[in-house]
């Protein structure tokens, strides 16, 4: 997806995220910040943090920075932090997931919810991720990825053509983000609304 093209679809999409796409991708993003907060971990980067939605279900313990690249979903995300008094969230800054501006393992999880095919260039977005976590760190995901057979395959392939306008790739594959060498799948299982989900976490590899 271009660059351009994104920031449209969520300067857009950003005075009603909440209630459409928010509501919809709900489960996934309880079920990553759920399992974030069973492990021994203290560091977390959320990659696309969007209108922080998930921002209130981290456990206070936890020390959270967020970054997006639409400075409309941060203002919302902003908006949160300061009414609900998030104090674990540590920082939430525009970025280019494919340039993160910080120093290499320098958090123990990183998070991205719905997001990973959305973003321009997501394999360069992956090895920055893999990049900013910590060896033996986590990366947690939580997407939607192409069907291979069956009706919902025919409509993701149907709806391609149109994912500058809906703000999403109905047909992203899953090896897309399975690429990096130093990350290894620990867990994965489909999610609601009927499978067309997917919950992934990735292990980085000790150095």
């Amino acid at each position: 997806m271009e660059l351009n093209a994104v920031k449209k679809s969520y300067a857009r999409w950003a005075p009603i995220y909440d209630k459409t796409f928010g509501a919809i991708t709900n489960v996934g993003r309880r079920t990553a910040v759920d399992y974030i907060n069973t492990q021994d971990v203290v560091n977390v980067l959320e990659v696309g943090v969007g209108t922080g939605l998930a921002l209130p279900n981290y456990r206070p313990e936890l020390n959270v920075t967020g970054i997006d690249f639409s400075e409309d979903m941060l203002a919302k995300a902003q908006s949160k932090v300061e009414d609900l008094g998030l104090d674990h969230v540590q920082e939430l800054r525009q970025m280019d997931a494919r340039n993160l501006d910080f120093s290499d393992a320098s958090f123990d999880v990183v998070a991205a919810m719905h997001i990973i095919s959305v973003v321009p260039e997501p394999e360069k977005v992956m090895a920055e991720m893999a990049r900013v976590c910590k060896p033996g760190g986590l990366i947690v995901i939580t997407n939607h990825f192409a069907t291979q057979t069956g009706l919902l395959a025919r409509i993701e392939r149907m709806s391609a053509p149109f994912a500058n306008l809906l703000g999403w790739h109905s047909d992203f594959e899953i090896s897309t983000v399975l690429k990096q060498a130093d990350l290894k799948v620990i867990e994965k299982k489909a999610l609601p609304p009927m499978g067309m989900m997917t919950f992934l976490v990735l292990k980085k590899t000790d150095e």
